[in-house]
């Protein structure tokens, strides 16, 4: 059996075996097999939460998706990231003729082959998520959308030796370091925190001998937090959620009403000037954003005419008034959502899927909308000064 990918490491009368796998590689599916099916463990520890696992032993499931229910529970955009990110990996694992996670599959199998505990070593992905974006300022929002959307339009292909490579701590260092320098504030909830929270599993999985299956970006990490205690709990809170995007929300829109009411008093002509800029600079963005979409024309009507509206409410979004109405008018078969999983591999699959069109354009609404907000706003301000 090789030992390459391998990490053993004893504490306490126990024996540990790390797999560092890469998501993508058939090698790594064939090696997590070798190694249970000789090592014989009592636990198999794999990076999955209860979420995930689900979804990999059920399949995903999108025909019970409600799309009514994404778009009034804000969870649009991040569907749609969800999305972008599989996209990538499914293109990946498409190009090697393995499926995605075909190596946490292969623990499964292994595990109940040999009658070990399965553990599901990995926190609640929606957690993760909550505490990256909670870790997140406006700017590193904004680059991560960029970058997870820019994998969409990725036809980026590497070799499967390349790929191989990835799994080598030297190579993983550097991609840490690169990682961390586009996004310092990712890799804490990301990288660290797992880290922790994977080594604590591990280490209190059941049995004298366990095998964890891993990605290999948290080998080095779980090495050494595996010789010390975490607190789960502490790891599993959701970051309390801040004041100031809440006060930001609202002080805008009273100082552009604000303002508009006070102009209109002193000047009507000037005040009617600022309303028709608000309106059209909201109005055509968002509807511009609806069109880069493909929505409906009453999509795009509706957006014109809700955006306006919505960005005087923090509470309300132009996108999901958008989004319902395409739903509406091009509600999504059963035929979309089932071929939802090949579709988002590639761009034209995301304008074309009718689920996708909608989180689209619910996303590409909301961004039309926003920024109309600063330049409708920036040109309301520049009448009142000119006006005082």
């Amino acid at each position: 059996m090789s030992e390459e990918n391998l990490t053993r490491i004893h504490l306490d009368d126990k024996e540990y075996i790390l797999i560092g796998t890469a998501h993508v590689s058939k090698n790594s599916a064939e090696q997590v097999k070798d190694v249970i099916d000789t090592e014989q463990p009592d636990a198999v520890c794999i990076e999955l939460d209860q979420q995930r696992y689900k979804s990999v032993t059920e399949g995903n499931k999108w025909k019970d998706m409600d799309i009514f229910q994404v778009i009034k529970e804000r969870k649009a955009t991040l569907l749609l990231m969800n999305l972008a990110i599989s996209s990538f990996q499914k293109r990946m694992a498409k190009q090697f003729g393995i499926n995605a996670g075909q190596e946490m599959i292969q623990g499964i199998e292994s595990a109940k082959e040999i009658d070990a505990e399965l553990v599901l070593a990995d926190r609640d992905i929606q957690i993760t998520f909550s505490r990256i974006w909670g870790n997140l300022g406006f700017k590193g929002k904004t680059m991560l959308l960029m970058q997870v959307i820019g994998s969409i339009f990725s036809r980026e292909t590497i070799s499967e030796e390349e790929l191989e490579k990835l799994k080598s701590k030297d190579m993983l260092d550097s991609m840490l370091e690169e990682f961390t320098e586009h996004f310092p504030r990712l890799k804490k909830p990301l990288i660290d925190e797992r880290d922790q929270y994977l080594s604590e599993k591990i280490r209190k999985a059941p049995g004298e001998k366990v095998v964890a299956v891993l990605g290999a970006a948290h080998v080095p990490g779980i090495t050494k937090e595996i010789k010390q205690e975490h607190d789960l709990q502490r790891l599993s809170a959701r970051p309390p959620k801040s004041k100031v995007p809440k006060i930001i929300g609202w002080s805008i829109p009273i100082l552009i009403i604000a303002i508009i009411a006070y102009t209109f008093m002193t000047n009507p002509a000037a005040g009617w000037q600022q309303t028709v800029s608000w309106i059209l600079w909201n109005g055509s963005l968002s509807a511009l954003g609806t069109a880069i979409a493909l929505g409906h024309p009453l999509t795009i009507l509706t957006a014109f005419l809700a955006a306006p509206i919505s960005s005087l409410n923090p509470l309300i979004a132009a996108g999901w008034f958008a989004g319902i109405v395409q739903a509406m008018i091009r509600k999504p078969h059963v035929s979309d959502f089932e071929q939802l999983a090949e579709d988002v591999h590639s761009v034209k699959g995301f304008w074309h899927n009718k689920v996708t069109r909608i989180l689209l354009i619910v996303v590409l609404a909301n961004i039309g909308s926003s920024i109309g907000t600063f330049i409708g706003g920036a040109d309301v301000i520049r009448v009142f000064m000119e006006n005082l």
